[in-house]
């Protein structure tokens, strides 16, 4: 239950603050997964249209460094997930760390994520005028359809990236609040909400996972 003091003045209750909280956020969520499955219904029309030349796409990408990549954000949904009961019952400090390790799983998710672009720019798999597959590709392919396959991945994953970079400062911001003892048992909304966000971010990926790395 909220604390009084943290209720604002166009609520009637701590309960009615919270579930309005919870509500906004799903709502936005909502939006959100439209959003995404704007794209998600793109690709899948185009992987069904061109099997072979998608499929040659996903076999440039780096297997490894994708499935690292859904590990180290499994674990960041897990130590959110923590830092959630942490807030819950009055272990700030607890909550401090696990938020701290949930940022610093993001960030090495998005300097993998970086790795990757770089290697694709070198390898000039970037859509655009110097775009190439080079010697070893499937001559049976159209390179124009495999290139159809990176603007989706770019699309998708730089969105997605995105996204990653706006709930490291979400969380970063409530982190610092944690440090300063503002949530408690009685108010542990904006971190309940944050928790919200960062799972919505982490299930988009584990959507894009198979999507992209294992057509081939």
């Amino acid at each position: 239950m909220i604390s009084s003091t943290h209720v604002a003045h166009h609520f009637d209750d701590a309960e009615q603050q919270f579930d309005a909280a919870q509500l906004g956020m799903w709502i936005f969520l909502a939006t959100e997964l439209m959003f995404f499955g704007g794209m998600f219904v793109g690709y899948t029309v185009y992987r069904f249209k061109y099997p072979d030349a998608f499929a040659e796409g996903s076999s440039h990408l780096q297997l490894v460094a994708g499935t690292v990549n859904t590990t180290v954000l499994l674990l960041s949904s897990f130590t959110m997930a923590l830092a959630v009961r942490c807030s819950q019952t009055n272990r700030p400090s607890a909550a401090v760390r696990l938020l701290l390790a949930t940022m610093l799983l993001g960030i090495v998710f998005l300097g993998i994520k970086g790795y990757e672009y770089a290697e694709k720019f070198a390898a000039h798999h970037v859509p655009g005028a110097s775009f190439s597959l080079g010697e070893a590709h499937n001559p049976a392919v159209d390179p124009q359809n495999v290139e159809l396959f990176f603007s989706f991945y770019f699309a998708m994953t730089g969105f997605h990236a995105l996204h990653m970079v706006i709930g490291l400062i979400l969380v970063a911001v409530i982190c610092t609040q944690s440090w300063k003892k503002r949530y408690s048992a009685e108010y542990f909304t904006p971190v309940e909400v944050t928790g919200l966000y960062w799972h919505f971010v982490d299930i988009v990926w584990v959507f894009l996972f198979p999507l992209l790395y294992l057509i081939r």
